[in-house]
């Protein structure tokens, strides 16, 4: 079986076996810090939400600086420090990068306004989809049927200069390498009302562990479960390092179809893996 395929990462209760009485109380601590801050976040959220949209429609261009700034917060509190390099593309566009946690949503937000396209079964998990809702995320179908309406989403998201973020690999990872990309959702951008104007601008997160642990420490993948992950997480005192690095964007028309421009992005996306 393939490391990314691995099913568990113990369950809760190996998990709580290993960590000492003083990780506990990090993560309590922990815990209660990232509670603060998300809540302090959606609040404040909800609060402008409304106003920002009967100013600006679906242009949020405040909202997003606070999931910005939750993110920064949340890094800080469960000791992952946080390295940016390359410059975010300008123009609105999509951002095409490689999975391997749950904490690539934090990552990914803490330098660059982007918003998430998520399958739209998340728009219903209890507590995630709120958040998911609240912060903008466009949330696709799998059926075939609805490519009509999803390009239409799209165009109307980017034309406020939004920048959509797609995980093309289809899953994550252990965080140690870049799986093949999946063309399908490439080809919505290749629609006559996109095409031209479209930009996608390649990203690679590298985690690189605390002193001590296995390098695919941040990975989650598989079957793995949240719970002990994000325990395993908050009761490690050392810290991590998680690197973002922007690549050059990549314009739609300059390819002539989806598998050629998901093979130039995932090219991009997995070099520095290989360096």
């Amino acid at each position: 079986m393939a490391r990314w395929e691995k099913e568990t990462d113990g369950d809760l209760n190996d998990v709580m076996g290993t960590i000492p009485l003083w990780g506990w109380a990090l993560a309590l601590v922990r815990g209660i810090f990232v509670a603060l801050i998300l809540l302090s976040g959606v609040v404040l959220t909800v609060i402008l939400r409304l106003p920002e949209k009967l100013l600006f429609g679906a242009g949020r261009p405040v909202t997003p600086g606070i999931t910005t700034l939750v993110c920064r917060a949340v890094l800080v509190v469960i000791g992952l420090r946080f390295i940016f390099r390359g410059a975010v593309m300008k123009q609105g566009g999509a951002v095409v990068a490689n999975h391997a946690s749950w904490l690539d949503i934090l990552v990914l937000n803490a330098r660059k306004r982007i918003f998430f396209v998520s399958k739209s079964e998340v728009s219903a998990w209890p507590g995630i989809g709120f958040l998911a809702r609240l912060t903008g995320t466009v949330f696709i179908s799998r059926n075939a049927r609805d490519s009509a309406v999803q390009t239409k989403t799209f165009n109307d998201r980017l034309s406020q200069g939004h920048r959509l973020l797609f995980f093309p690999e289809g899953t994550s990872t252990d965080g140690l390498r870049v799986l093949p990309f999946k063309s399908t959702l490439f080809q919505a951008f290749f629609a006559q009302e996109l095409r031209e104007q479209m930009a996608i601008q390649p990203v690679t997160v590298l985690y690189n562990a605390p002193a001590g642990k296995p390098d695919d420490f941040y990975g989650w993948w598989g079957d793995m479960d949240l719970g002990p992950h994000l325990l395993k997480v908050l009761s490690t005192l050392s810290r991590g390092t998680a690197t973002v690095i922007c690549h050059t964007p990549l314009h739609v028309r300059d390819f002539s179809g989806r598998k050629e421009l998901a093979m130039a992005c995932e090219k991009a996306v997995s070099n520095p893996f290989n360096q």
